[in-house]
């Protein structure tokens, strides 16, 4: 009787512990899925930051061009690349501060682009019609990986928050609650352009 009530109880802790090391190797997984994605979202918005300086470039020698949106875009590119994000602690604050700086930069693009429209001599010139192509490009590859990250994120905090999992993933930094990229207030507002001055 004694030794099949220890069998059970072996039976029990060996049960739980295999049970444990799977949430934790799942959390691991999902974690390291995020981080993955992480990478992407940096690799697309350095690939933008870099095509800046070339239409800044192309923008210079092409037209005699207000310096004012140039010294923004350098400032914001410069601003949008300085933040720096640690992998392991994905929460929702640095999202937001990432998201804040790639966001004015965004507004200094668009900026340049839609006043863009009032120099056809500039417009017309093959390198920058290109740029312009390639950084629309990057704009799309930029909303598929935070969307991508977005899903990562998404299934990582569902199966950390179930419950009893979520016990488990307290007891680990690392596996805390990571944060989305979200719409920012007043994004869907086109920039205004105002040549009155």
């Amino acid at each position: 009787m004694k030794k099949n009530f220890l069998i059970v109880i072996f039976i029990l802790i060996s049960v739980t512990v295999l049970w444990i090391a799977n949430t934790y190797n799942q959390l691991v997984k999902l974690n390291e899925n995020i981080k993955t994605q992480w990478g992407q979202i940096e690799n697309v918005y350095q690939r933008r930051a870099d095509l800046i300086p070339n239409l800044v470039n192309t923008v210079k020698g092409s037209a005699q061009f207000e310096k004012n949106t140039l010294n923004q875009i350098i400032e914001a590119r410069a601003k949008a690349t300085s933040v720096s994000v640690n992998t392991n602690d994905l929460n929702q604050n640095q999202i937001n501060q990432f998201q804040r700086g790639q966001d004015h930069l965004n507004n200094s693009l668009s900026r340049l682009l839609l006043i863009m429209e009032n120099y056809p001599n500039l417009k017309s010139t093959q390198n920058f019609y290109e740029l312009q192509n390639q950084l629309e490009g990057t704009e799309n590859r930029i909303n598929v990986e935070r969307n991508r990250f977005n899903d990562k994120v998404s299934s990582f905090n569902t199966y950390r928050n179930q419950f009893p999992k979520i016990i488990i993933a307290n007891f680990f930094y690392q596996f805390k609650e990571k944060g989305y990229f979200r719409s920012q207030i007043g994004s869907k507002k086109s920039p205004i352009i105002d040549f009155s001055n």
